[in-house]
């Protein structure tokens, strides 16, 4: 049995759709993908996101953002914490991501937050993602 990983995936699409310089990418729909999207616009990587009904799981159509010069907003996106070894943070440990100017996406007991947000709220977790 093979152990998939559905966020590492949709990343890798997101990645791959950049590297293409595409305006749009349409990734499967989960909670967490639909968090981190939700982040990831909220801290302004993409334009903006659409969620698409498909009578299965759904789908997350993402509008990318580039600068004038056709630069892609987000340069790197790093699945950190994976199946097979997961990436635990405390509460004390969570940093920023290259000075502030980068993202740390967490799952923690009380949602799926930015790396500030964690700081703020006092809690830990397991490290998702790193987007810079």
């Amino acid at each position: 049995m093979s152990v998939t990983d559905l966020i590492a995936d949709q990343l890798t699409v997101i990645r791959n759709a950049i590297m293409a310089k595409k305006k749009t990418v349409t990734i499967k729909r989960s909670g967490v993908l639909e968090n981190i999207v939700r982040i990831i616009k909220d801290e302004g990587f993409i334009d903006n996101y659409a969620i698409m009904e498909d009578n299965r799981q759904g789908q997350i159509k993402i509008y990318l953002r580039y600068t004038e010069d056709g630069d892609p907003a987000m340069e790197r996106m790093e699945k950190t914490s994976k199946p097979g070894r997961r990436v635990y943070i405390s509460a004390d440990d969570v940093r920023s991501v290259r000075g502030g100017v980068g993202l740390a996406i967490y799952s923690t007991s009380k949602g799926v937050l930015t790396d500030s947000q964690a700081r703020e709220q006092g809690v830990g977790g397991e490290l998702i993602c790193r987007i810079w």
